[in-house]
């Protein structure tokens, strides 16, 4: 019998929108950056193993390029035990949702039940300073929504605002990614990889308590309606939030 909790079907299943990063070129390293497999398809497994339907979008649409060390393909091997990410890259019907993503724009998002950010080195530079995912992330605290925001996508708690001008994490608990793990990536590859730190800049913020747990350990926040993962590790913890958040 299958594992799965929805063996019977649901005709009306929860929706959940993740929302991934176009391709974009680091100005800190010049290298071709993404999204991170991992914070994507860890997610979407415990998603629809729970009977979600899930669809795929990004702010421009079309074909999402990952970060090259998250391809359990690559031949550095960093990722290389990730099969999860490997059986999804490995299925047409999976790939086409990363090969074809929905403009954001187009999705009536107010249709989901929550929407899930997923992470990865290009979010330091695409999600930053957009201003359609602030107000998607805004938009969705504000009316009690589910959101959760995963790893470097957290950039975008530092700027998103809240109708009245407070930001989005004023009062709240978040994680996002580490400073000790910005050190492990730069002596790693021998420079400096990101354009600034988020955990410099949320201890700079005031009313907001911005923690991290063990170096590229799984660990996820819930506050609220606003839930955070702290790395690539944490998708599937942060995820699991989200479901619990949703009642099912």
């Amino acid at each position: 019998m299958s594992a799965r909790i929805d063996v019977l079907t649901p005709e009306h299943p929860k929706r959940v929108l993740i929302v991934a990063s176009n391709p974009a070129v680091s100005r800190q390293t010049g290298w071709p950056i993404g999204f991170w497999w991992a914070e994507l398809t860890h997610p979407y497994w415990e998603f629809v193993e729970h009977g979600y339907a899930v669809d795929i979008a990004s702010p421009d649409g079309g074909a999402l390029v990952a970060d090259a060390w998250s391809d359990p393909r690559d031949e550095s091997g960093y990722s290389s035990d990730d099969l999860l990410s490997l059986g999804f890259i490995s299925s047409a019907k999976h790939a086409a949702l990363v090969e074809n993503s929905l403009v954001l724009a187009d999705v009536d998002t107010a249709s989901y039940d929550a929407v899930f950010l997923v992470g990865g080195q290009a979010p330091m530079y695409t999600f930053i300073e957009n201003e359609t995912i602030h107000e998607l992330v805004a938009s969705r605290v504000a009316a009690n929504k589910v959101v959760a925001v995963v790893c470097h996508a957290t950039c975008i708690l530092l700027r998103a605002t809240l109708p009245g001008g407070r930001l989005v994490v004023d009062g709240r608990s978040w994680t996002g990614f580490a400073n000790s793990e910005e050190d492990y990536a730069d002596e790693y590859v021998g420079q400096t990889i990101q354009p600034f730190r988020i955990e410099d800049e949320a201890q700079k913020l005031r009313h907001t308590n911005f923690i991290v747990q063990g170096r590229f350990k799984p660990h996820a926040v819930r506050d609220g309606n606003l839930i955070t993962g702290q790395q690539q590790y944490s998708g599937a913890a942060a995820a699991r939030l989200v479901i619990e958040a949703l009642g099912i």
